[in-house]
This record gives C-alpha cells, structure tokens and sequence, in this order.
C-alpha cells in the first residue's frame, strides 16, 4: 500500500501490527451535479490534526488503538470499472489479512468495490445505509455504474430485505417504489435504528454513511446538498450504538471540501471518521 506522508491523526501503526486499516478512494467519476469528493480523504487527513484522538462520547482514545493509514488508491480517470475493481482489490487484501477497514471516499459508488468483495466473505451480508438520497436508480443518463446506482447494485449483489436506509429525503418516485418491494427504507430521520440494530445483531454488516444525510446546515460541504436533514447530535446517538453490530466493512462519503470555505464540513467529517474508527475497534 502507499503510505502518505500525512496520515490521519494517530492512524500511525505499520500495517502488520493494525488491526484496522483506512484508505481513502478519491473517485468522483460519475458525480452528476457538483463534483469535488476527489479531495475529501486528503481534507479529512489534513484537518484531523484540528481535533482531538480522545473521543468524550465513548470515552476512548485514538492513540490507544492500533490503526494504518494506508493512504489513498491512486485511482484512474475515465474508467470507472477498473476502479471499481482496484477498490475491491485493495478491500480484499485486507479481508484476507485478518483487519477490519475504513473507506473514505469519494462518490458514493466507491462503495460498490468493497461491497463486492465484503459480500463474497459474507454471503448473508446486511447493508446499514445513511443518505439524503435513495442511490436505487437503475440507471443515470444511461449509465449503469454511477454514484445514484450504487444500492441498486448493492441490492443485486444481496437480494430483498438486506438493505436498511435511513434519513432517505430524495429521489425518483420509482426508487421509493422500488425500495417499499425490496428494501427497509426510512424516510427523512433515523428513527427505528436501534430498532435494526437489535434485528442484526450476530449477523455481518456493511455500513455506509454519505456525510449529506446531515442537513446542510451542519453540512454544506457536499455535492448534493439536500435540505431536511438530520442533525449532528442524532447521528452521534446512531454512531454510538455501532459497537453493538458486527461491522465487517465500513465507509464514509460525499464530502466536497472546497464547497464550504469555512472548514466546518470538512471538521464533522474528521469527527465523524473518529467516532467510527473508535467504534469500529470498541472490543480491542
């Protein structure tokens, strides 16, 4: 793996020694609207050193954690498969070496890589998904592989009554038609997430989070901004409660740095990074 020079704060073990590994996917190929997700995982190591390794959520601290940052994958442009692929590629290495990771993307189809190869570890694989937007298009402007097709595919790789979407506020009515047959949606909040989590403990979870679930008011930092969000404090409350799931693969994404000049997003998004990894690795 390639090593930055700059790695997320305390992320700092060699890789034999980690027990959980982040690497960043700076892939925004597909983006319809705005583009940018390219730069987020390198904002996020960049602005990590603004806050703290202790976390006073969960009473933990980075330092005390053995995480590698194994920077980002140098990911072509223009050929959206082969990226896909190095994605994948890279997740199931580190399946195989025993570790759990951390994606940052990105567009949310970075997901896709290294669901793919989560899913053939675990073939009764459930999927927690927090966004603004369904992402259950079959299609976009003609193209099959794009950032709002992404849990279209994910439901193509694990079939009905897998998928669990929470703070969803957007989308073509065929998609929240779609997602009544074959998936457990939930429209504009978080509620019954705690509900799901007791339904799913003992069996492998991937969790996403597309960082515009966040109203834009805490959030604006995003290629797609979508009002009627949900707030940071709710998201801390579901975030604390992952420690209780058997996370088996992990993602954050859709932050667009440059799209918000003051930094907040950028800051959430290194505290929301935190706050996962220390849930992530909660029993070690």
């Amino acid at each position: 793996m390639n090593k930055n020079i700059q790695t997320f704060l305390a992320c700092d073990a060699d890789y034999d020694q980690a027990d959980l590994v982040l690497f960043g996917a700076p892939f925004d190929g597909t983006t319809s609207f705005r583009p940018g997700t390219r730069f987020g995982p390198s904002a996020i190591r960049n602005e990590s050193f603004g806050i703290e390794t202790y976390s006073p959520y969960c009473d933990k601290d980075l330092t005390d954690c053995r995480i590698c940052d194994g920077g980002d994958l140098e990911l072509p442009f223009g050929n959206t498969p082969r990226v896909l692929e190095m994605i994948r590629s890279q997740t199931e290495e580190i399946l195989k070496d025993g570790k759990k990771f951390l994606m940052l993307g990105g567009e949310h189809l970075v997901t896709l890589g290294a669901l793919e190869a989560v899913a053939d570890k675990h073939p009764d694989l459930h999927v927690i998904h927090f966004d603004a937007h369904t992402d259950l298009r079959t299609e976009y402007l003609g193209e099959e592989l794009s950032h709002s097709t992404v849990l279209y595919h994910a439901w193509k790789l694990l079939g009905d009554g897998r998928i669990h979407q929470f703070g969803i506020r957007s989308g073509e009515k065929y998609e929240f038609e779609f997602a009544r047959e074959h998936t457990h949606l939930h429209k504009f909040d978080l509620k019954g997430f705690a509900e799901t989590v007791q339904r799913l403990q003992g069996k492998p979870v991937y969790f996403t989070l597309d960082l515009d679930v966040l109203d834009p008011s805490i959030f604006c930092g995003t290629g797609t901004p979508e009002a009627g969000g949900i707030t940071f404090k709710e998201l801390m409350e579901a975030i604390l409660l992952l420690h209780k799931l058997d996370i088996v693969g992990c993602d954050i994404n859709e932050l667009s740095p440059h799209y918000d000049h003051s930094g907040t997003s950028t800051a959430v998004a290194c505290k929301v990074t935190r706050e996962i990894l220390l849930q992530l690795l909660h029993n070690h």
